[in-house]
C-alpha cells in the first residue's frame, strides 16, 4: 500500500503548480494525515448541523457529550502538537460547538418537561 501511495504523490508531485508548493510540502499538508483525517472529520460537523432540525427529545445525550469531549480535547491537542495543526483545530471546535449546543437544546427539553403539570409530564413520556 505504501507503494502505491508513494506512486501517487510521486505522480501528483508534477502537476502541482509552483504557487501551491508550499502547501503541498508542508507538514501538516496534503501529502500527511495530518491534512486528510481532519478533512473527513468535517463529516462530523455537516452530521451535527443536520442534527439540528432534530426533534430535542430524541437527541443522543451519551453522543453529543462524547463529541463535545472529542472536539474539547482534539482542539487542545492540535495546538500542543508540532507542527500545529490549524485544520485540525478548526474542525474540532466546529464538533465541540455543535454537541454542545445539542446538549444545551437537550437541556432545555428536559426543563420544559419539568415545568408541564405531573399530567401532562406522563402524556408526553408515553
Amino acid at each position: 500500500m505504501a507503494a502505491v501511495y508513494k506512486a501517487v504523490i510521486t505522480t501528483a508531485d508534477r502537476f502541482v503548480p509552483k504557487a501551491l508548493q508550499p502547501l503541498w510540502n508542508h507538514e501538516a499538508g496534503p501529502k500527511t494525515v495530518f491534512f486528510w483525517a481532519p478533512a473527513f472529520k468535517w463529516g462530523l460537523v455537516i452530521a451535527g448541523l443536520g442534527d439540528l432540525s432534530r426533534p430535542a427529545e430524541k437527541i443522543s445525550l451519551p453522543q453529543s457529550c462524547s463529541l463535545a469531549a472529542t472536539g474539547i480535547i482534539w482542539s487542545r491537542y492540535s495546538m500542543a502538537i508540532i507542527p500545529k495543526n490549524y485544520s485540525l483545530f478548526s474542525v474540532n471546535v466546529f464538533v465541540a460547538m455543535t454537541s454542545c449546543y445539542q446538549l444545551y437544546r437537550a437541556y432545555q427539553y428536559q426543563n420544559s418537561l419539568k415545568a408541564l403539570p405531573t399530567s401532562e409530564n406522563k402524556k408526553s413520556e408515553s
